[in-house]
């Protein structure tokens, strides 16, 4: 087993994108001429160091079987869950069959079509350089942070000193990974990302730092932000 085969993209791809503000779920919206799920899984699935990925749909969805015979037998799909921390667990849970013993998940959202190939790079390297229980990719705030009540009124400035934006991929341990989703959902703790399952454990992921372009499409300006970005790394790659 070479040691590029420790390395496998996890992909929740199962959710319906309500701030989009459109019929079609936002993984399957188009970005230059492809969806933003083909994108995504590209940027994982085309990487050298990633042996393969896994994404978890939504059972009702079939959109999925056009990209299918676009990966071929480096891409696995499963059925997802109610929310994305189901969909990841199911997707584990499915990996921990096919991946060895000491496989790492890179947990990717599929609305990131402009992950960089250096970052996964440096997300892998950092982890294993400080032998860290895992790691995130995230960028630091840089904005001034105000905390709000219910009508909108500012209750403090929060100090941002210290504060970072959590992005993605998340990289953890697959065996790992699936006991703090678990007991985190046993204990009915928060789970906002991978990262926040396996604090519910007393560990402390390692934050590795991103590009700011690696953005999460939420609404529909964020698709006109990707397509200057997309447009940028072309430009710089050739």
């Amino acid at each position: 087993m070479s040691a590029n085969q420790r390395y496998w993209g996890i992909i929740p791809a199962s959710g319906v994108g309500q701030r989009m503000d459109s019929e079609l779920p936002k993984q399957y919206l188009t970005l230059h001429g492809k969806t933003l799920l083909q994108h995504t899984i590209e940027r994982m699935v085309n990487h050298p160091r990633i042996a393969g990925v896994v994404v978890a749909v939504a059972e009702a969805d079939d959109r999925w079987r056009a990209l299918e015979n676009s990966f071929g037998d480096r891409v696995h799909w499963v059925t997802g869950g109610v929310e994305r921390h189901n969909s990841v667990l199911n997707a584990l849970r499915a990996l921990s069959k096919i991946a060895p013993p000491d496989a790492w998940a890179l947990v990717h959202d599929a609305a990131r079509p402009c992950l960089r190939s250096d970052d996964i790079d440096h997300l892998i390297d950092e982890v294993e350089r400080d032998a860290a229980i895992g790691g995130i990719l995230a960028t630091p705030v840089s904005d001034t942070m105000k905390r709000v009540n219910l009508t909108g009124g500012i209750v403090e400035t929060v100090n941002r000193n210290g504060l970072w934006r959590a992005l993605t991929p998340q990289m953890f341990g697959v065996d790992m990974l699936i006991a703090a989703i678990e007991y985190a959902m046993k204990q009915d703790f928060p789970i906002t990302d991978e990262a926040s399952a396996i604090e519910s454990l007393g560990h402390s992921p390692k934050v590795v730092a991103g590009h700011p372009d690696n953005i999460k499409i939420t609404i529909p300006q964020d698709l006109e932000l990707a397509h200057l970005y997309l447009k940028t790394q072309q430009s710089e790659a050739s």
